[in-house]
């Protein structure tokens, strides 16, 4: 039985319609990331879960009961928000008991059960302090300690790390994930952030425009992705118009003008059944810049132009011209970077590659 069932869902805001019959199964136990853009109906989608949001149209079911109706303090679900909404009058510990105060346990019990998630956040002394005392991460875990606290059958996170620096955020993150491991709860988080999604999720929900393009793995959204809005939102994509020259056995034939004919795994391109206008599509970081003199290795090879360089301090982000396709590079750096106009060999490998169903070029410009 899925923790969430979502099915048929539909949310308007008068003649706006914020998400478009989405339908979603949440196993138990799993980290799900809802990944998008603002304004793409994650947070909307989350708020339904919650009971914060009506849905219009479509039924929210957690561990198989209908929860359409259901108030949001009878949904046994833990909630953590951007800006952590910690009772500043209260102390540590009080916040952290909130939710255990309506739900009739003992005052012995809650403290057991206070004390218990002080620790599990890694501060077992700051129960005493009041919020303003805090740091911004320290603020999170309190947050993140009264969501468990009450034993939640989902655990509802709306971008919970967005108030932090980038290396707490990174810290964080490490962190929320080892706590969601070891306590098992069925968790749905809400990021604009790739990075996040990729490091902390079993799944991923890529939504645009209220509409979900694509669920998976991470590994599966970002090496296969099932549309361009998710290949260039997950990273930097180069996007080249081309043909499909058809399928043989488990390899797919593509030609793009300037580059040589490739053949990718026939998984890489699940949408494309045969002979027709394709889009190839390829990682920034697969494609590898050596200098143009450099000997041939097993990789496939073009001649390209450096326009411009983004140093970015290990790496660099290559801007480089291949006949009339702008492309990007994001290579490590072992010496120095190439510069402005130096003619090189940009190589890369067919397996990398994977491929849409045909339209116009969007070349990474």
């Amino acid at each position: 039985m899925s923790a969430v069932s979502l099915t048929n869902i539909v949310k308007q805001f008068g003649t706006f319609t914020a998400v478009h019959r989405m339908s979603l199964d949440i196993a138990q136990g799993s980290f799900v990331t809802l990944l998008g853009p603002s304004g793409c109906g994650k947070t909307t989608t989350l708020r339904m879960i919650a009971g914060l949001l009506d849905a219009t149209e479509g039924e929210i079911a957690i561990n198989g009961k209908r929860m359409n109706d259901v108030p949001i303090h009878k949904r046994n679900l833990g909630l953590v928000f951007q800006n952590y909404a910690l009772f500043p009058h209260k102390t540590v510990a009080e916040n952290i008991a909130f939710g255990l105060n309506y739900r009739n346990v003992s005052k012995e019990e809650t403290q057991r059960k206070v004390a218990d998630a002080l620790e599990l956040v890694q501060l077992p002394d700051l129960g005493a302090r009041y919020p303003k005392e805090l740091s911004g991460g320290q603020q999170q875990r309190i947050a993140l300690a009264r969501a468990i606290v009450i034993e939640p059958d989902v655990l509802l996170l709306d971008e919970p790390l967005s108030a932090l620096d980038a290396n707490l955020r990174e810290d964080m993150r490490v962190e929320l994930k080892r706590i969601q491991q070891r306590i098992g709860v069925t968790t749905v988080f809400v990021t604009h952030d790739q990075t996040e999604a990729l490091a902390m999720s079993d799944q991923i929900i890529v939504m645009s425009k209220g509409r979900v393009e694509q669920v998976g793995s991470p590994e599966e959204v970002y090496n296969s992705p099932a549309s361009e809005f998710v290949a260039q939102f997950l990273g930097a994509s180069n996007i080249l118009s081309g043909t499909s020259l058809g399928i043989q056995g488990d390899e797919l034939g593509l030609q793009i003008i300037d580059f040589p004919r490739l053949v990718i795994p026939r998984s890489r391109a699940p949408q494309i059944t045969g002979v027709g206008p394709a889009k190839l599509v390829i990682r920034a970081e697969k494609l590898h810049l050596v200098p143009k003199t450099a000997p041939a290795d097993d990789r496939l090879a073009v001649a390209a132009t450096v326009e411009n360089v983004d140093y970015q301090g290990q790496s660099a982000r290559y801007f480089l011209r291949v006949g009339n396709h702008a492309l990007q590079a994001i290579n490590m750096i072992e010496d120095h970077p190439f510069e402005t106009g130096a003619q090189v060999s940009l190589r890369f490998r067919a397996k990398d590659c994977s491929a849409l169903p045909g339209g116009t070029s969007h070349d990474a410009q």
